[in-house]
């Protein structure tokens, strides 16, 4: 099924803006993730072995997952497994609704295999994507995943309120998702950023554990840095995230930092504001991923997100200190047969360089 993408509808997708081709792909799978039969033929095509490790007291099936900003509105939550992630990140979700930036926001070049999008969280809010998650747990549809939910601060809100904001949406979705990300990073809402400061970390992460603390359950709680921060800050927002009980780190957020454009074209695509993501942000992603294992080693774990597109890209996240690894922007680019690949490819890394498991290759090339 890769190259039918690749020579026919990726080629067709060139065609149509960015995003609506990305309604398009979702509103499909939306379909999709309501027909048994479906999910069924797609498991069949898209099937991925199993490579299991157990992060965050979560047996995964292997460590690959879809990233937030794809399934923003948790729509196609039913249909991601049936492609092969072993688990699903929705979002980001703001407490209010939100209509986003101004369009176009979303842009992409195949020949950097790069993404930059100004999205601005544009989602339902909190209570609207809730409503749609109880329909689906009620319906029996539920994917037998873990599935994690990415929240963000709502534009209308000011940072001095964001704890609060934070707390009201993880409360909102408290039973709708076994893993919640705490994004402070997005580049597409005005003053976020702000948030990656030691003191202002510690409050969004308490007032989301203090939720916790009242609801059942221990669910994990994940901060998603930017790429973008200087090594020394990154080291004291993860201490400080530390101090207040966070349980993991995601690395990393798209970046708005940008390469030397090979082409007119390139200069052209680099030259969109917004956050950048896909190939041109691995190394990037990797250099975090790997200052992050650095510095808090075992205590936590640490998911890698940012340029995965291969089973080469994805074995060098996890050998720098990566537990479970996120992909996006492969997605666009390769087609859903990317999740098999990449899979197949680590599994075969395992085995050819002697691990027992996949465990034992988290962080290896940092000892």
């Amino acid at each position: 099924m890769g190259l039918p993408y690749r020579f026919l509808i990726r080629p067709s997708l060139r065609f149509i803006d960015s995003e609506k081709a990305h309604n398009l792909t979702v509103n499909t799978l939306t379909k999709m993730a309501e027909n048994r039969p479906a999910q069924k033929i797609l498991s069949s095509i898209y099937g991925t072995p199993n490579l299991p490790i157990t992060v965050f007291g979560k047996l995964f099936r292997h460590p690959l997952g879809l990233a937030a900003g794809f399934d923003k509105s948790a729509q196609a939550i039913g249909a991601w497994p049936a492609l092969g992630f072993s688990w699903v990140e929705y979002g980001g979700v703001t407490r209010y609704p939100q209509e986003g930036n101004a369009k176009p926001r979303m842009f992409r070049s195949n020949k950097d295999n790069a993404l930059i999008n100004r999205m601005g969280f544009n989602n339902p809010g909190a209570q609207k994507v809730r409503e749609t998650l109880t329909k689906r747990q009620t319906s029996g549809k539920w994917p037998n995943v873990p599935i994690a939910a990415n929240i963000g601060r709502s534009k209308t809100v000011g940072n001095e309120r964001a704890p609060n904001d934070y707390a009201e949406t993880f409360d909102l979705l408290y039973d709708h998702a076994d893993i919640f990300v705490l994004n402070v990073s997005s580049p597409n809402t005005p003053g976020l950023r702000a948030l990656q400061e030691d003191d202002h970390i510690r409050d969004v992460v308490r007032s989301c554990k203090s939720v916790r603390d009242r609801r059942s359950g221990l669910k994990p709680i994940l901060l998603k840095f930017s790429p973008d921060l200087p090594r020394e800050d990154l080291l004291s927002c993860a201490g400080a995230a530390l101090s207040a009980g966070v349980d993991g780190f995601i690395a990393s957020n798209t970046t708005i930092s940008r390469p030397p454009p090979n082409s007119t074209s390139s200069r052209n695509f680099y030259a969109e504001q917004g956050g950048l993501s896909g190939r041109p942000l691995q190394e990037k992603s990797i250099r975090m991923i790997g200052d992050l294992y650095d510095s808090i080693g075992g205590k936590v774990p640490i998911v890698g997100c940012g340029g995965i597109d291969s089973a080469e890209t994805a074995w060098d996240a996890i050998r720098n200190g990566s537990s479970l690894i996120q992909l996006y922007s492969a997605m666009v680019f390769q087609g859903p047969s990317v999740v098999k690949r990449v899979t197949k490819g680590l599994k075969s890394k395992i085995d050819n360089d002697g691990f027992t498991d996949l465990q034992e290759a988290v962080g290896y090339s940092r000892a």
